[in-house]
């Protein structure tokens, strides 16, 4: 009774969170109403989920045929509602403070959803079916934009009734399932448009479904930092005063610059772009009198299980009186991070809850192309066509580039120099062995 109780309440609690946020027009009836009203979710959250390894994802996908390509198919229609059935569990552990939070209830009614449609799927048997699965799938990535700000803000206004260790955790099981789901998903539809042909053979970029086997980390780093160096907008320092852009730092790239090994080359540009930005602006604003800006160095080093990078900025170091240590950067608690209670990143995550973010490196810079094309327009705001605008900050540009870090076992460690810069090392698995780190 005690357990029928609970479920009844927290139903109760996500519809009513749901109507207060709801727009002037009727809405359908919350499904959270009817979500315990059948056995479905416990079925699926009592099977592992098929954890996968890059290597596997590979050898898979190399030689593609329609056989295989409908066992895909297959595998991502039932291997999902099993993943996300999990991370349902999750939510309803949450206590009924952090239930009625903003934002959580509608993670809570996306992923419910998401659910039923997949556990109702019909099996995949001809291409043209998974045709229509594909777009499918599409739909559903694009209804989950809203995921990733959403519930940062509902967890950071409930940050005060959470533990750091149980807040962070949560975070980290959601966005890492949620990284593997779209990773099995994304890599599915890259297979399904690349079917008939070779990706392997590509001169310059071999590549199987999303997953590049030659992956040149100097090019990667030289793309980013020349779309950082394009960008038009001014910094921006901690109590908002624009300082003039005056160029960006150069960036000196040494070590061993021919690597090459296997990944998802979406991911690991995030990470650098998302390092470089800061080190960029961190350096801009460090040496603002200055005339010239000091180089920032990425050396790149080749062991024998993993591939490093090391970026070095003169950007003045992490010291600030709300953050005691780098690695609380990576925190969604306003004990570790007190910045994810101020109420302009809070504005910023329910605006970016509105638009979606799916965490990349085009959604970050389409503002930047969109603003210079539309230079003397009086056309819409550039910035709301955007996962990521400029400024104001959301805070999740570091904590997201842990998570894509740590999804295949790597590391990702922040080292203060206070009062002259900051070192950052990121260690990434080169071999393709490790299993994709979903924690059950």
């Amino acid at each position: 009774m005690l357990w029928r109780f609970r479920n009844s309440w927290y139903a109760s609690a996500c519809a009513r969170n749901l109507a207060r946020h709801s727009s002037s027009q009727a809405q359908p009836q919350s499904t959270a109403l009817h979500f315990y009203q059948n056995r479905q979710l416990e079925l699926y959250a009592s099977k592992e989920a098929n954890r996968l390894s890059l290597r596997q994802l590979v050898f898979f996908g190399r030689s593609m045929d329609e056989e295989k390509l409908i066992k895909s198919a297959n595998y991502v229609r039932t291997e999902l509602p099993v993943r996300i059935a999990h991370r349902l569990m999750d939510l309803q552990a949450l206590p009924y403070v952090v239930v009625t939070q903003e934002g959580v209830a509608r993670v809570y009614e996306l992923y419910w959803s998401a659910f039923e449609k997949f556990r109702r799927y019909p099996q995949v048997t001809t291409l043209e079916e998974n045709e229509a699965f594909c777009k499918f799938l599409e739909s559903v990535l694009d209804e989950h934009a809203p995921v990733i700000p959403s519930l940062s803000l509902g967890l950071s206004l409930s940050s005060p009734h959470l533990s750091p260790d149980s807040l962070d955790a949560f975070m980290r099981r959601m966005l890492v399932s949620r990284i593997s789901r779209r990773v099995l998903t994304e890599h599915h539809l890259a297979l399904s448009k690349s079917l008939g042909t070779n990706s392997l053979n590509h001169p310059e970029d071999p590549h199987v479904g999303i997953i590049y086997t030659a992956l040149n980390l100097r090019h990667s780093i030289d793309k980013c930092v020349a779309l950082l160096h394009g960008r038009p907008h001014d910094i921006v320092d901690e109590i908002g005063e624009s300082v003039p852009n005056r160029g960006w730092p150069e960036v000196i790239v040494d070590g061993h610059v021919d690597t090459k090994f296997s990944y998802i080359r979406e991911h690991l540009e995030y990470i650098i772009f998302e390092l470089l930005k800061n080190a960029m602006t961190a350096t801009g604003l460090n040496h603002r009198s200055s005339s010239n800006l000091p180089p920032i160095r990425a050396t790149i080093v080749v062991g024998e299980n993993d591939v490093g990078v090391r970026i070095s900025d003169q950007g003045g170091g992490l010291s600030s009186a709300r953050i005691k240590s780098p690695s609380d950067l990576f925190s969604f608690s306003h004990i570790r991070n007190a910045t994810r209670m101020d109420d302009t990143r809070l504005g910023a995550l329910r605006s970016a809850s509105s638009r979606g973010v799916k965490a990349t490196v085009a959604e970050q810079i389409r503002p930047w192309w969109t603003e210079q094309s539309n230079v003397n327009s009086n056309d819409k705001d550039p910035e709301r066509d955007a996962g990521i605008a400029p400024h104001p900050k959301i805070g999740l540009g570091l904590p997201m580039s842990n998570i894509f870090t740590t999804y295949f076992g790597g590391t990702l460690e922040l080292v203060s120099l206070d009062g002259w810069g900051t070192d950052v090392y990121l260690r990434l698995p080169k071999l393709g062995t490790n299993l994709e780190g979903i924690e059950l």
